[in-house]
């Protein structure tokens, strides 16, 4: 992710859907993922450092089927440079009629989110965080150290195909 500040981007991942569950709202999908490997990466989506992904998406704005591959970010600022945000959000700069690019603009499905419960896993070497997007939520389950860094408050969620 080039001209993204390191600190700003906190967790980055390709991710296989392999279910969907079944739906319990109109326009809410519940898929479930699993992390592939990228080039370069060490993490095997059979290894020990797969990452288990479940998203709660708007499926009229971003529909996902059973084998896509979805690249997910997860960033505290949409700022290309890193730095804060300033109390402003993404909409916001939008409407300022400021054509400023942000991280937004490479993505096709972005929401803002709250950290708001981590749990230890089963086996003492996996962390699970959990991330609500205004009731839409994602649970991450990994190991410690692709996951520690989520130790924030709030963030973007950033998704693409």
């Amino acid at each position: 992710m080039s001209g993204l500040a390191s600190d700003a981007q906190i967790f980055s991942g390709a991710f296989q859907v392999h279910s969907i569950s079944d739906p319990k709202y109109d326009r809410v999908d519940r898929i479930f993922c699993t992390s592939i490997p990228r080039d370069g990466d060490n993490s095997s989506a059979d290894g020990e450092n797969a990452v288990e992904m479940s998203l709660d998406i708007n499926k009229e704005l971003f529909p996902c089927k059973i084998g896509d591959n979805l690249e997910i970010v997860l960033a505290t600022t949409l700022a290309m440079d890193g730095s804060k945000d300033d109390d402003k959000g993404w909409r916001d700069v939008s409407k300022m009629g400021n054509s400023e690019t942000t991280l937004a603009d490479m993505y096709d499905y972005v929401c803002h989110g709250k950290i708001y419960k981590f749990e230890d896993g089963k086996d003492g070497q996996k962390i699970k965080a959990y991330v609500s997007f205004g009731g839409l939520l994602m649970a991450l389950e990994g190991p410690y150290k692709r996951l520690t860094p989520l130790r924030v408050d709030y963030v973007y969620l950033l998704a693409k195909k």
